[in-house]
């Protein structure tokens, strides 16, 4: 089986040559952009093109604010700091992430909690995350949401959208709206996917976006907060351009600041991507139709968007039946230039994460085992 998929891949692109996981594409306005930038001498942090990458973004995901960062990880950094996530408080979020989303919230000095997945969307259970809130925790006088295990606040919880597919917003939402908790949504890989006809990061307080080399769009290096609350987005914006007072010549500060802003030279790369974006995704659901149909005509369990949701299809992902055939998978096709990758390795797994509280990751421990992604580049 995986030797003829091995063949399927090749004719889709056409090639022998090798074929990469996920591959940027170049067609549009790019290489004029950045000369303009050039030309321009505003390459760095100020410059017409950050604007405009941050309008049509926001124009795009129908989210009022978008602020442009160096990339996801500071966005993510950022955001938690912006809606309190302290030093010995807890943010609640799935271990089948990268590791981007669990360093931001060490980076505030906070503990993540690890709450197990859900098999359909690969993204964060609300099953488990209400029986975990509901077995360790409570709303205390002070209105905020206390671990009874730890006595440690829960400052947040951090959603992620998995290779681009939604996870359970609304659910998740409910939840955390009994438990007063805030959400931030990782929508890192998820530019472009909708969940009930809105864009994701619609739904938490704040959201973030990666512009990396293999992302859907990229800025090179690059990131996004992305919210609905102004007041919110105009302190992103200040912290993360160092906290600098306005003023013509003099250099004041008012906070510990981050200099986290995109250049203008990744801006103008990134705003001639969105440009094509559309006709990317356009072609990268029909890849992924053609991946589903073959895998139902030869046994491969192909990952569809789940019901309400219109998913990016950012890496087309197979479901194996156990870790023998996952291995054997990865190892066929990427002997035979077929580029294919299995999941990170869980969270809880890391060694360096070994102290924080795990649920019982039924779900993202089978997942683990039996994930690989398939080349994705849109066509």
């Amino acid at each position: 089986m995986f030797d003829d998929f091995v063949s399927f891949v090749k004719d889709i692109y056409g090639t022998s040559n090798h074929i990469p996981l996920h591959a940027p594409i170049f067609n549009g306005n790019e290489k004029k952009y950045i000369l303009e930038t050039i030309d321009s001498t505003f390459v760095s942090s100020i410059g017409k093109f950050v604007d405009d990458f941050e309008k049509k973004i926001s124009e795009y995901t129908g989210i009022e604010h978008a602020v442009a960062l160096v990339n996801g990880t500071s966005a993510l950094h950022l955001s938690l700091l912006i809606l309190g996530v302290q030093k010995n408080t807890e943010v609640l979020t799935q271990s089948l992430t990268f590791v981007a989303t669990c360093n931001a919230i060490k980076y505030c000095g906070a503990n993540p909690v690890f709450i197990d997945v859900d098999k359909q969307t690969l993204g964060l259970s609300p099953d488990s995350l209400m029986s975990f809130l509901h077995d360790f925790c409570e709303v205390r006088e002070d209105g905020f949401c206390w671990n009874n295990e730890t006595n440690k606040r829960i400052s947040a919880c951090l959603p992620m959208h998995t290779f681009g597919f939604p996870a359970q917003l609304n659910e998740i939402k409910n939840i955390c709206d009994l438990y007063n908790i805030e959400i931030i949504e990782d929508a890192a890989e998820s530019l472009g996917s909708f969940y009930n006809g809105n864009h994701t990061g619609s739904v938490g307080r704040l959201s973030t976006l990666s512009f990396n080399g293999n992302k859907i769009l990229t800025s090179a290096g690059g990131g996004m907060i992305l919210t609905n609350d102004e007041s919110l987005a105009k302190q992103a914006k200040h912290l993360s351009t160092t906290a600098k007072v306005k003023h013509k010549w003099f250099f004041e500060h008012d906070h510990v600041g981050y200099n986290y802003r995109l250049p203008n030279l990744n801006a103008a790369l990134g705003l001639a991507q969105l440009e094509t974006l559309p006709k990317k995704i356009t072609k990268k659901r029909s890849l992924a139709k053609k991946y589903q149909a073959w895998g139902a005509d030869n046994g491969m369990n192909f990952v569809i968007e789940p019901k309400n949701t219109r998913s990016n299809y950012w890496l087309n992902t197979v479901i194996t039946e156990n870790k023998e055939q996952r291995d054997f998978m990865l190892k066929i096709t990427n002997d035979n230039k077929v580029m294919t990758r299995p999941a990170w390795k869980p969270m809880h797994q890391l060694e360096m994460n070994s102290q924080f509280y795990c649920d019982h990751m039924t779900n993202t421990n089978w997942l683990y085992d039996r994930v690989v992604n398939v080349p994705s580049s849109p066509i």
